[in-house]
């Protein structure tokens, strides 16, 4: 995706095939939407999907008072949905164990290698597709080791995108099922099931249990505690329940961090070894 300062450039992949979708801002409260591609029209159908037009519960929160209820007086938080499972997986698996930047590094060296140019005007842009599941299940480990990405969280990959159609399957699903059938992939845990259904389905409830920075993110904001524990954030975030993963964007949004104790940590590279 390239973003500009009145709207973006976006390709992915669709159940018609690859396209290219180009959002303007008019100026006047609506949205242009331009497509290219085989999925060209599905990706317009579905696009009040990805902009949270769909997000049917929104209305329905309601937080106590507090910080949560103060934040959303501000700003509405409306959660999209890609409905894109596989594609999903694929970076959220790279960012486990190491930091957003590194696995972000990861993303692009392997969609530049391993992703084709987009459909129509995005291609002349330079914007890739993500790589297909097919191509991602065909890649030996030592590939992904060039970008940085070491044989556990390869393997993840590749054995999640060789049944990309059962990964596909989740979008119909409820939260729970869905929840069930991603957790029950070799390597897909609780973090990268919620990471994936925020993404992916939208889920407003979605908490990513065992994330390095979101238990203290709410631990601090919520109760001025420096450090906080998974089981420190969930008690944290029960009076929001259905809607946790709206107060926990609420909060990021906001942009309330925890004091740091320390350097950043800095994901070393493998590449060369």
């Amino acid at each position: 995706m390239q973003l500009w300062d009145r709207g973006c450039w976006r390709a992915g992949r669709t159940p018609d095939g690859p396209a290219t979708t180009a959002l303007v801002d008019t100026g006047d409260g609506h949205l242009e939407a331009t497509a290219w591609g085989p999925g060209a029209a599905w990706s317009i159908e579905h696009l009040p999907d990805l902009l949270g037009e769909h997000d049917d519960t929104v209305d329905a929160f309601a937080p106590p008072p507090g910080l949560v209820r103060d934040l959303l007086r501000r700003s509405s938080v409306r959660i999209g949905r890609s409905l894109a499972v596989a594609e999903a997986v694929f970076p959220t698996v790279l960012e486990q164990r190491v930091t957003g930047a590194g696995a972000r590094r990861s993303y692009r060296w392997l969609a530049r290698r391993l992703g084709e140019p987009a459909p129509g005007r995005g291609g002349a842009l330079g914007l890739r597709l993500p790589p297909a599941p097919e191509v991602l299940a065909a890649t030996p480990s030592w590939v992904f080791h060039r970008a940085g990405v070491e044989r556990a969280r390869a393997d993840t990959v590749r054995s999640a995108m060789r049944r990309a159609d059962r990964l596909e399957e989740v979008a119909a699903m409820t939260a729970a099922a869905a929840h069930r059938r991603l957790t029950a992939f070799a390597g897909i845990g609780p973090w990268t099931a919620s990471e994936v259904a925020l993404a992916a389905l939208g889920d407003p409830d979605a908490v990513s249990v065992g994330d390095f920075h979101l238990k203290h993110v709410v631990a601090f904001a919520l109760a001025g505690e420096p450090r906080g524990t998974d089981e420190r954030m969930l008690e944290l975030l029960e009076p929001y329940r259905g809607h946790r993963a709206r107060a926990v964007m609420l909060l990021e949004h906001a942009g309330i961090t925890p004091p740091r104790y320390g350097p950043r940590i800095e994901t070393p590279s493998i590449a060369h070894l």
